[in-house]
């Protein structure tokens, strides 16, 4: 377990709509990002557009996309450069948030103290 997890709170409102965990962002933990649900400055992010527009908490409520990997929006350009430099399977929290909930997902992140899960290989 990462020590920093210890004294953190599993917090489900801060699970992106992609499936980040901004609650185990350096950004977040350092107040320098409000986190990604309340950051009114993203709206680039056509995953978080997608999801407001469909009144969803997250692509893991889809029901368009059985495979988030599948849809243009969550798989794009931007998202595929997040993922390459931060080792980053956004597909795989939106697997474990459909598995656990989103309760679940946030306190796996946080026991993890990772804002996300890592691709495999």
């Amino acid at each position: 377990m990462n020590p920093t997890a210890q004294t953190l709170e599993a917090r489900p409102e801060l699970v992106a709509a992609c499936g980040l965990y901004c609650g185990a962002c350096k950004s977040f933990l350092k107040g320098k990002c409000p986190g990604c649900r309340e950051n009114k400055k993203a709206s680039w992010c056509k995953v978080r557009s997608c999801n407001l527009e469909h009144n969803t908490s997250s692509c893991a409520q889809c029901s368009e996309f059985v495979d988030p990997m599948a849809c243009k929006k969550f798989n794009n350009v931007i998202s595929k450069a997040f993922g390459f430099v931060f080792n980053s399977d956004r597909g795989a929290c939106i697997r474990q948030i459909r598995d656990q909930g989103i309760e679940g997902h946030a306190q796996t992140m946080t026991s993890a103290g990772r804002m996300t899960i890592a691709k495999r290989g």
